[in-house]
């Protein structure tokens, strides 16, 4: 029997492998006859969303992808960038969403395994990951499930494989309820002589399958990841891959020795349609075919038919093209890692995928049909937005209640400012994500800069991947004679202990770049960083004004640490495309990523596109997530002993607010005050001015490098009284802030204390122009970021500030000690805000942990 010979199928045959009508008859077309059954699971896999991009691919064309750091971009398993001194980075996001929704400790777990193959498979080794993850309410026992045997997952598979989980953000919000978020990026710094590739080459070389064996797990898992969930998706747990984190060490080993030999000439990952997709993507790449005989391929189950071994996602298991006459050769290094190693299949020089079971063609496909030439749909954007924005942005701070510098009205009762600030504190989107990354091992590989929790953004120093020569055992070599053979600074040849403070940096030591030369490593000192952002609610109100923001904060985040932006990779989360808000929120989304990443010279080096997100109700209604469009960036540290953390060093310092002063008009749109404290999702995200942005973050990189900033913190969900409450905690010090605003200058209603706005010479229309008390206090935008400088430094700052940045930033006050407690106070010294670090410490530390243990519902929640 040949692959000619198989009949047509019915309509919900077809439509169980994911394919419209539409598409079956495309591919009946193209094969000039109908497929097989393996032929069809391949179709439909290759054809999903999942892996073919068919709704997002004209969006994606928009976003810049090239820049003079850019190495590898979008097309390959990872994007690299250049660092600098020998050093080149690969890194790359990948989401594990539905599969973490119905087994959350396996689907998070293979999803660090995939993301960090995609890594090593460039020729880099993993040296850092960060996770981007969003929940319902933490109020509900199906939340707290999935919350915390994700973590448990992710824990599990990166602690084992011995790569450290450095930094990350967690949302809360009912929007996630049916179908959380699970985005996970990695970090590899390349250490073979030359990246690569994907493309096979050379008629005749063998194929070799190199791993883990091949089961029946993970079956269909691309086209499980295109589908809404719904109640029945539970039955798809065969869908969900099961990892095994120790094999996948061995394999990080045995891929990178085997790299160094020079016998690889290309190398895929089998992640989403296993064997499928690693065929057809290599053959498609490189112009040729590939045949393959799944005869040959070790599984750990008897009795698998083609369109199993097709569709299984198996873990730990990668594809190559060799060198002709050296595939023994690397067998024998996967032999000794014990791992298995075949050679399975032969590059042809008919471009198409040919597959053999049992001595016959089991399936036999163009590679391009597979893996190029893919279906592409170019859908009708609204030409207005759609009603539920329209509504949204009519909102105005008018309909809230008035505020004084007592509080605020709500519920028939007063709040005072301290417990608005106490309830945002305790907010566990705001709050301390400790209960999370205590279960991560950050420091093994021991690069980790800053701990997690530490700062705005990871930092992880780069070492040499190559052996530091030890000066000890070569007494004959004085720091004066390596000096004069090694255009090393001076001081780098001081004798420092190797630990994990910010001071920390090497002596001189060899790396191996790209052409296979052993170079001298110039900058022993430099570091990357990385941060992973977004926020939903900004992007759901307005999708292109928040993909824009999105963009901004991880730039600004990086700058807080003190680097330069450099490139992003990006995982866009959202709903079903086919309907018109969804594709309007995609499209809208990513035109303004693609503007943000030019505006800020950050290039997008590749990603990760993850449709119908949608939870489908009990009576089969599709539940959207907020469209969630996650930006992963890195950033180059020239010198890690020049960098700092978000909390306050020393008492006496001096606060400063860099960006728009507290006295402009700040919108309470979206933010998260509003939501929690009001419990209204309305009005419109901070708008972005890029030009201010890139000032800011200019002159707070240059503080940092300067020596005078000491910290930096950025204000972002909860506004400047919530960064000045973390900044405390963080550095355990007091704060006393005087906002330097007078009575004319705020928006108080009718029952200001400090009197009536009229007899304050305030006009009606004057007063709407001014801006609230809590818009001040929890208003976010502005491009705003703490600092904070020791008072010998102040007139030299001061003088920078002035000369960059204007009347764009504020002296708000000084560090204090513990004691002293955080006091926000008026120009007429009124106390708005005064609560002991202790107190907000507690709030902001346990939120996460009290919920966990406490009764919780299972009532099902409905978006406010």
């Amino acid at each position: 029997m040949t692959a000619t010979s198989k009949p047509a199928f019915s309509g919900e045959e077809i439509a169980a492998e994911g394919l419209k009508p539409e598409e079956y008859e495309e591919i009946v077309r193209r094969l000039g006859r109908h497929p097989n059954k393996a032929e069809l699971g391949m179709f439909g896999v290759m054809w999903s969303e999942h892996c073919c991009y068919k709704n997002s691919r004209p969006l994606l064309k928009q976003f810049p992808t090239t820049g003079d750091r850019i190495l590898v971009g979008p097309g390959e398993n990872a994007g690299v960038v250049d660092l600098g001194d020998g050093f080149q980075l690969a890194f790359k996001i990948e989401s594990h969403n539905h599969p973490s929704a119905v087994e959350p400790f396996q689907g998070a777990a293979t999803g660090v395994g995939g993301i960090l193959r995609d890594i090593f498979t460039m020729g880099a080794r993993p040296i850092a990951l960060l996770n981007s993850l969003r929940f319902g309410s933490l109020e509900d026992a199906k939340t707290q499930r999935l919350f915390q045997g994700v973590v448990a997952g992710i824990s599990h598979y990166g602690n084992c494989v011995g790569v450290p989980t450095v930094g990350g953000e967690v949302y809360f919000d009912s929007a996630y309820s049916g179908n959380p978020l699970v985005n996970v990026m990695a970090l590899g710094l390349m250490e073979t002589a030359e990246i690569v590739k994907s493309g096979a080459s050379g008629l005749g070389n063998p194929v070799l399958y190199v791993g883990s064996t091949t089961g029946r797990d993970g079956m269909g898992g691309a086209s499980f990841a295109s589908a809404e969930l719904s109640d029945e998706s539970i039955d798809n747990r065969p869908a969900v891959q099961v990892g095994d984190p120790f094999l996948e060490k061995s394999l990080i080993e045995a891929c990178l020795e085997a790299f160094k030999t020079g016998a690889v000439v290309a190398a895929q990952d089998m992640g989403a349609a296993g064997i499928t997709c690693s065929t057809s993507e290599m053959a498609a790449k490189g112009g040729v075919g590939i045949e393959l005989d799944l005869d040959k391929i070790p599984v750990r189950e008897t009795g698998m038919v083609p369109y199993e071994y097709l569709l299984s996602e198996s873990q730990e298991r990668m594809l190559f093209v060799a060198h002709k006459g050296r595939e023994q050769e690397l067998i024998d290094i996967f032999q000794r890692w014990g791992l298995q190693a075949v050679v399975a299949g032969t590059v042809i020089a008919e471009p198409i995928v040919r597959i053999f079971f049992q001595g016959e063609v089991a399936a036999e496909i163009p590679a391009e049909a597979l893996a190029e030439n893919t279906p592409l749909y170019h859908r009708e954007l609204l030409t207005e937005p759609p009603e539920y924005a329209r509504q949204a942005w009519e909102w105005t701070a008018d309909s809230l209640p008035d505020c004084t510098t007592a509080g605020i009205e709500l519920q028939g009762g007063l709040q005072s400012w301290n417990d608005i600030l106490l309830t945002l504190l305790d907010t566990p989107t705001i709050a301390s994500k400790n209960w999370v990354y205590r279960q991560y091992d950050h420091q093994v590989q021991n690069n980790t800069v800053i701990l997690p929790g530490g700062a705005d953004a990871a930092v992880i120093r780069l070492r040499p991947l190559e052996q530091i020569p030890n000066r000890s055992t070569e007494p004959s070599r004085t720091p004066q004679e390596l000096q004069a053979t090694r255009s090393v600074p001076q001081e780098s040849l001081k004798s420092k202990m190797v630990g994990l403070s910010i001071s920390t940096y090497f002596d001189c030591a060899q790396h191996k770049s790209l052409d296979g030369t052993v170079a001298e490593v110039q900058n022993l000192k430099s570091g990357v960083a990385a941060t992973v952002d977004c926020n939903p609610r900004y992007v759901y109100l307005d999708p292109y004004e928040g993909a824009k923001a999105v963009v901004a904060e991880a730039a600004r985040n990086l700058s807080c640490v003190g680097a330069e932006p450099l490139a992003v990779t990006d995982n866009l989360n959202f709903g079903s495309p086919e309907k018109p808000i969804g594709y309007w929120q995609l499209a809208e989304a990513c035109r303004g990523l693609a503007e943000g990443c030019r505006e800020l010279a950050t290039p997008v080096t590749g990603g990760n596109v993850s449709l119908y997100n949608e939870t489908l109700d009990s009576e089969g209604i599709p539940q959207p997530i907020y469209p969630t469009p996650v930006v992963g960036m890195v950033g180059l540290i020239p010198d890690i002993t020049k960098i700092c953390g978000q909390g306050w060093q020393a008492s006496g310092d001096v606060i400063y607010l860099l960006g728009l002063p507290l006295a402009s008009k700040i919108s309470l749109g979206a933010s998260e005050y509003l939501a929690t404290i009001h419990s209204t999702v309305a009005g419109k995200p901070p708008r972005v001015d890029f030009d201010l942005e890139r000032r800011v973050q200019k002159v707070c990189r240059e503080g940092i490098r300067n020596g005078w900033v000491r910290s930096a913190h950025d204000s972002a969900e909860g506004g400047v009284a919530i960064a000045i409450a973390e900044c405390c905690i963080a550095g355990n010090l007091g704060a006393e802030i005087n906002l330097e605003i007078a009575p004319t200058q705020l928006n108080q209603g009718s029952c200001s204390t400090w009197g009536d706005p009229i007899a304050l010479g305030i006009s009606p229309w004057e007063k709407t122009a001014l801006p609230r008390l809590d818009e001040v206090l929890f208003g976010e935008g502005g491009a705003r970021i703490l600092v904070s400088v020791a008072s010998a430094q102040q007139e030299i700052w001061e003088s920078y500030l002035q000369e960059h940045l204007g009347q764009e930033w504020q002296k708000l006050g000084t560090v204090a000690n513990f004691e002293t407690d955080l006091g926000v106070f008026t120009t007429d010294n009124q106390a708005l805000i005064k609560v002991s670090i202790k107190d907000i410490n507690d709030r902001y530390s346990h939120a996460i942990a009290r919920r966990l243990a406490i009764p919780t519902t299972t009532a099902k929640e409905v978006r406010s």
